[in-house]
């Protein structure tokens, strides 16, 4: 499967993720998923999202029934690209992008599916 987005969506997710260092930012993402793709068109603030050393947070019940949204972004201070276990359960759609220090550039954004699996991430 394969992840396309904006290169402006990408600074800002990494923007977002600098300014909050050392804590972790959060987004959702907003988009289409077909069977292979999925094309990312909006980065959303969701509410009352919690920033912490080591965790980022939303109350999942204050958001609207959504279908367009088709995963989230979030960071990792420590550098660390992998998925935890709890960024794999608690994952919301079909992707999960993790930004990573020092958010510098396109690559410092890894994308996976609901399982962990890493996936090509398109910037355009």
């Amino acid at each position: 499967m394969q992840v396309i987005m904006p290169r402006e969506m990408i600074e800002m997710i990494l923007e977002g993720a600098k300014r909050l260092h050392p804590r972790e930012t959060i987004f959702l993402l907003r988009g289409k998923a077909g069977k292979n793709v999925i094309n990312i068109s909006e980065v959303l603030i969701p509410p009352l999202a919690t920033y912490g050393r080591g965790f980022s947070a939303f109350p999942s019940h204050m958001l609207p029934m959504d279908l367009s949204i088709v995963g989230s972004v979030h960071s990792h201070p420590s550098g660390n690209p992998m998925p935890s276990v709890e960024d794999l359960n608690r994952s919301l759609g079909k992707v999960i992008l993790i930004a990573v220090f020092p958010y510098l550039r396109k690559e410092d954004v890894v994308a996976y599916n609901r399982d962990g699996n890493k996936l090509t991430l398109q910037v355009t």
